[in-house]
């Protein structure tokens, strides 16, 4: 038992040494559903895309939902930029009548 710690703790301090984050989703899928087929499927899809773009497929959602992040934020601009420019059009409308 004392060895199963003391491995467990050298792994978790080790960590950063190692890419075994590569493997921990495959490792999930495996004791969740049993199907290694799947798990295979799943490591072997990450990996091509990985290889193919140079960013796993955790990269490519972190830059999408940035992106989408500071679209939304360019949009709030806009449109506080026409809710003033509209008020005040309306003011010079106002006073022009």
């Amino acid at each position: 038992m004392r060895k199963i710690l003391i491995l467990l703790f050298s792994l978790v301090l080790l960590s950063a040494c190692a890419q075994s984050t590569a493997l921990l989703g495959p490792a999930i899928t495996i004791g969740n559903t049993g199907n290694v087929l799947q798990a295979g499927f799943s490591y072997g899809s990450n990996l091509a895309v990985k290889q193919a773009t140079g960013k796993s497929p955790g990269e490519h959602v972190v830059s999408y939902v940035e992106g989408k992040k500071e679209e939304k934020k360019i949009r709030k601009e806009i449109a506080s930029y026409l809710e003033t420019h509209i008020k005040i059009m309306r003011k010079k409308i106002s006073i022009k009548k």
